[in-house]
């Protein structure tokens, strides 16, 4: 019985120990696809962070010049002892005996006219908060987009190792066939030295292929803020469906429009805007309305009687209510300085904006006639491999036969390879500017 024990026990652990390993390979056999490969970029990117940390700046100043035109409500308790001469709290005439007092205020205070200086500067901070909104959309945007590129550039080595790995197969198949047939005296020595001269080029193009691969990887996880000594593993996407319609975007300059990044450069120009004007409105008389309640308590340290301290507080209460105005004359000339930078953060802004357009408009017909021009690059390129790959199949057999020499069957074998890694490239980067074209006509990068 003690045995039987032993080995179900043993039996367990075995199990268990399975059970984990087929947790840690499913957990490991995760295959990204693009989109969780840029949603995840998103999320954990440190700019993007960030812009929200100063984007939750511009909100809290935004609220906080906001409560600047609210009255203000303040309370304020005194205590204060004099030693010596001083005033007698319930007649005021002097005497020369201590007292103890403490006094109670209540005040509020309204600007009821500043040349609207709060206000102007209520929606600058408003439009700087809209601003980093916008910007926040935009640095997401283009992490999203960079992280596209690389992840196109890894299928792209991933599919070039592939075909380098194919081309060595054959390669080193027709080194063996070059061998035999060199035995039974149908090839001769050059023969074989320029086969294995062959598989020795495609061993190393592997092995390049394979680094690349591995150094793009390694830039995709970085864009990705991925851990790196977790494994990688992105799905691979159908290159072959290529819509040969033509992509046309009637109106450029209104798509650059609504791109983010031209949102928040017209957001940053209607905000320095307001910027002048509230330095404007600094100009201005300032008009405003205080009023307050005060109350206190006081008694003389000389242990004779005093007035509780309850009835001094309904006898001694108070109130009261004054208007003042400010006229600015003369600061330092920091009136004057102040509207003076602001024309200038205008004409910065509306510079600035403009630039950002026009490289808008330029990168839209960019990619519209990327991704023309790829389309029709993809079709014939497909064609050519098409017609390589029977080239090379009516070489293998001529080399088979005698009638080429090894030479010529290697330059097809190169020839074909090349064709297969330019389809591969076309393939991936016009599914890249596809992407991209759309994304410029309102649509997001992100699967919905």
């Amino acid at each position: 019985m003690k045995n039987f024990r032993n080995i179900l026990f043993g039996l367990q652990i075995m199990l268990f120990i399975r059970l984990a390993d087929c947790r840690v390979m499913i957990a490991q056999e995760k295959t990204w696809t693009l989109d969780e490969c840029m949603r995840y970029a998103v999320e954990n990117s440190l700019q993007s962070a960030r812009q929200k940390a100063q984007n939750e700046i511009y909100r809290q100043t935004y609220r906080e010049a906001v409560g600047s035109m609210l009255p203000s409500l303040n309370a304020n308790v005194n205590l204060s002892a004099n030693f010596g001469r001083g005033v007698d709290p319930e007649t005021n005439g002097y005497i020369s005996i201590s007292t103890l007092g403490n006094n109670y205020d209540v005040y509020s205070s309204v600007t009821l006219f500043d040349g609207l200086y709060r206000f102007s500067a209520a929606k600058m901070h408003r439009l700087n908060q809209l601003k980093g909104d916008r910007q926040l959309q935009h640095i997401e945007d283009m992490l999203a987009l960079e992280t596209m590129e690389l992840f196109f550039n890894v299928l792209y080595y991933k599919g070039a190792m592939v075909l380098a790995r194919q081309q060595l197969d054959e390669s080193t198949t027709n080194l063996r066939q070059a061998q035999r047939m060199e035995e039974l005296g149908m090839k001769s020595v050059s023969d074989v030295a320029e086969m294995a001269a062959k598989e020795a080029e495609d061993r190393y193009n592997l092995t390049r292929q394979t680094n690349l691969l591995h150094l793009e990887a390694i830039r995709l996880k970085e864009k990705m803020n991925f851990p790196t000594d977790q494994a990688l593993d992105i799905a691979d996407t159908d290159t072959s469906r290529v819509c040969p319609l033509p992509v046309f975007i009637p109106d450029v300059g209104g798509a650059a429009l609504l791109l983010p990044r031209s949102l928040a450069a017209a957001k940053d120009v209607e905000a320095r805007r307001m910027e002048l004007k509230s330095a404007k409105g600094r100009s201005f008389p300032t008009l405003s309305l205080n009023g307050g309640f005060n109350t206190g308590f006081a008694r003389l340290m000389d242990n004779s009687g005093f007035t509780p301290f309850s009835q001094q507080l309904r006898n001694k209460w108070g109130y009261y209510v004054s208007a003042s105005l400010r006229v600015p004359i003369f600061n330092g000339f920091s009136q004057s300085a102040n509207i003076l930078r602001g024309k200038q953060n205008v004409i910065i802004a509306e510079n600035e904006y403009n630039a950002a357009l026009r490289a808008a408009s330029g990168e839209i017909e960019q990619a519209v006639a990327d991704v023309n021009g790829l389309a029709e690059e993809h079709i014939q390129s497909t064609k050519k491999a098409q017609a390589m790959e029977i080239a090379q199949r009516v070489n293998q057999r001529k080399y088979e036969e005698g009638i080429i020499s090894a030479l010529e069957l290697n330059t097809g074998a190169n020839r074909l390879l090349q064709a297969r890694v330019e389809q591969l490239y076309i393939g991936l980067k016009y599914k890249l500017k596809s992407r991209l074209t759309a994304y410029y006509q309102g649509e997001s990068f992100f699967d919905n």
